[in-house]
């Protein structure tokens, strides 16, 4: 009985989604629709294609519609997440403008959805130097976020690709320490990212206690939770199914319920197999605590 209860709670207390659609004709009801195909009871999307600008119009009855599938199902809209663009880079000077002024139209996109938290790339510096790029970051978040902006910004924590900023807590702390309305700014951490920027997440207590440090638990606002097909340290940002990679299942459970992580929304980004969605499977494991050593077959029947 007492297994019962502990499995019910943490059944209830875990906030669980993945990657889902935001399509032209559905908009935010299509997102929804396909979280609760997946048995999840949250979600994020872009707002449109993160290589390009090319935005429809919110549909303000759309929106409407999904808001009421929400309520009937369990969905609190404060766990939803949208993911900003990958063409948006603070850290490059050379689109100071067009960066600002995109992040401010997809921010306002965001609020009209009534969505509380956009996850954003901080940027890479593209040979400007790290120091360059923190302070462009800090000047075009400053100028994108308003005395009245509803939204909290979150900073991704990053692999250190290339020239990528994020890569580490004190380049996320300097960020902060820039930005002038706090609360509007948040943190993103990603477990792929964590373990290729070089964290030891087979001791995440310890990752926790140097964020909340360094950064302030306080700010951690999501956690996308993907597996690694890189080994520790690599810089390589490449995502791998749950309990597939070199992170593993046992570890990334260990981080999904972690007691300091409750109330924290939980974003699968793993990749499709052959060109299924393995976010219901992967769910499920999740939910059960159980890894499924026939994971890949069953995605793909």
């Amino acid at each position: 009985m007492l297994f019962w209860y502990t499995y019910c709670g943490d059944y209830m207390d875990l906030i669980i989604g993945s990657h889902v659609s935001f399509n032209k004709d559905e908009q935010l009801l299509a997102s929804v629709k396909e979280t609760l195909n997946y048995n999840a009871n949250t979600f994020m999307f872009y707002t449109g294609a993160p290589q390009n600008t090319i935005r429809v119009k919110i549909n303000d009855d759309l929106t409407k519609k999904a808001k009421q599938l929400m309520e009937e199902n369990g969905i609190d809209i404060k766990n939803v997440v949208v993911h900003a663009p990958y063409i948006i880079n603070l850290a490059n000077s050379a689109n100071f403008d067009f960066n600002v002024r995109f992040l401010k139209e997809e921010i306002k996109r965001v609020e009209t959805l009534g969505i509380e938290k956009l996850v954003l790339h901080p940027g890479s510096h593209v040979g400007l130097g790290i120091d360059e790029g923190i302070k462009n970051i800090i000047s075009s978040l400053n100028m994108a976020i308003e005395d009245d902006t509803k939204v909290i910004v979150c900073l991704e924590t990053m692999a250190g690709k290339g020239t990528e900023l994020g890569k580490n807590f004190e380049e996320i702390k300097k960020i902060i320490e820039g930005v002038k309305k706090k609360d509007k700014i948040g943190v993103c951490m990603d477990t792929c990212h964590l373990n290729d920027a070089g964290y030891d997440l087979t001791n995440f207590d310890n990752i926790l206690d140097e964020f909340d440090k360094k950064v302030g638990l306080n700010y951690l606002k999501v956690i996308h939770i993907n597996d690694s097909k890189n080994i520790i340290n690599s810089h390589k940002d490449r995502h791998e199914n749950i309990g597939i990679g070199t992170i593993g299942f046992e570890n990334l459970i260990k981080i999904i319920y972690n007691n300091k992580l409750k109330g924290i929304p939980k974003i699968l980004e793993t990749p499709y197999v052959e060109g299924n969605p393995p976010y219901k499977q992967e769910i499920e494991m999740i939910r059960k605590k159980e890894f499924n050593k026939n994971l890949i077959q069953d995605i793909l029947e």
